[in-house]
């Protein structure tokens, strides 16, 4: 009897929106016993695409589709990521001038970014919460940037001399965290915005001088 060889239909595309709590690991194990994306994601073959910091809180967008997950993850695309920090330090506008116009790392100059003070918001509790220093007041700040090196908003802060205290991702791309808890998660699968950014053709890879291979 002849072996039927019929192509296996492709799996549909999921995608996810997760609030990532502080102290999480993105990824889905970890020998230290540390909690991971495993504890609040339950759905197989869902990856993350890009990284949040085990000390940064906030949106992170996991697909079951490998390109989909190179057009949000790779630097290159310039998706526009949208973070909160609460610095150390009444920020100047002369520091928002130069995180807009971009700072000097290691790692060489930064891209400009969008960056304005902003009125501290209304969040859940941080637990554990973040440590003051007496007599030394803090201030929030929006920050917008279009690349994805290592812990770079703190890194951006800290040379501008108001070192980030707390760091919340509150947008990537189109999509917000709005009202998303921490820990909680929201099917974004049939959004019409993935199947455009599937479409729109890949953009020239940039990498600003001495930066890292990623």
């Amino acid at each position: 009897m002849p072996i039927s060889h019929q192509k296996a239909l492709p799996s549909p595309i999921r995608v996810v929106l997760l609030n990532k709590p502080f102290q999480v690991l993105c990824q889905f194990n970890d020998e230290q016993g540390r909690q991971t994306l495993a504890d609040f994601i339950h759905e197989p073959d869902i990856y993350a695409a890009g990284r949040l910091d085990r000390d940064s809180e906030g949106l992170l967008l996991l697909t079951n589709h490998g390109p989909l997950q190179h057009r949000l993850a790779e630097p290159s695309q310039k998706m526009p990521k949208t973070y909160w920090a609460q610095v150390e330090g009444d920020i100047t506008e002369q520091a928002l001038q130069q995180l807009q116009h971009g700072v000097q790392l290691k790692d060489g100059l930064t891209r400009p970014a969008k960056s304005q003070k902003i009125a501290p918001p209304k969040l859940w509790e941080r637990n554990p919460p973040v440590r003051f220093r007496q007599n030394i007041p803090t201030s929030w700040l929006s920050l917008t940037i279009t690349e994805g090196r290592n812990r770079q908003v703190r890194r951006m802060t800290a040379a501008v001399g108001f070192p980030t205290l707390r760091l919340i991702r509150v947008q990537i791309g189109p999509w917000k965290l709005t009202s998303l808890q921490p820990g909680e998660s929201r099917d974004i699968s049939g959004d019409p915005q993935i199947a455009t950014l599937l479409k729109s053709p890949k953009r020239k890879s940039y990498r600003s001088p001495r930066s890292p291979q990623r």
